[in-house]
């Protein structure tokens, strides 16, 4: 049996499988959602839904996990993507 490794949601810190959670990951060219889990650089791990991508927001959880400010444009354009997954 094999043992999954458990991730921290940055929105609202549960522990949960990489399978349960969405990975934002920052890349060379800027940011985006890592759906395979195989991107290369710097991730965070999100719950699947808009009230983890907005309780991380407002905690500014987003500054903690890549130690710098993201752009306005590039955290609407993620919450988009989330929220499309979301449904």
């Amino acid at each position: 049996m094999k043992i999954e490794p458990l991730r921290s949601c940055i929105g609202c810190n549960e522990k949960k499988t990489k399978k349960e959670l969405l990975r934002i990951v920052r890349e060379e060219e800027g940011y985006s959602l890592d759906l395979r889990g195989r991107k290369n650089g710097r991730g965070a791990y999100i719950c699947p839904n808009l009230s983890c991508f907005d309780k991380a927001e407002k905690r500014k959880a987003f500054f903690r996990a890549f130690k710098e400010n993201i752009p306005e444009d590039t955290l609407k354009e993620l919450r988009e993507e989330v929220e499309r997954l979301a449904r």
